[in-house]
């Protein structure tokens, strides 16, 4: 099968699948993780006392 150069360009690198999950993609993971210095840091950050994590979006 033939597929056009914005196709390619879209799936470069994706020859052989994810060793973790299989998959031909990426895998997008709808978890994340974050840091905190300390249970103060955790709690201030939560409690909305601390300005809110910037996810880029």
């Amino acid at each position: 099968m033939s597929y056009r150069f914005e196709t390619l360009q879209l799936h470069v690198g994706q020859e052989q699948p994810d060793p973790a999950t299989d998959s031909r993609a990426v895998p997008i993971y709808q978890t994340t993780a974050y840091v905190f210095h300390d249970s103060a840091h955790a709690t201030a950050r939560f409690g909305c006392r601390m300005p809110a994590i910037s996810t880029g979006a």
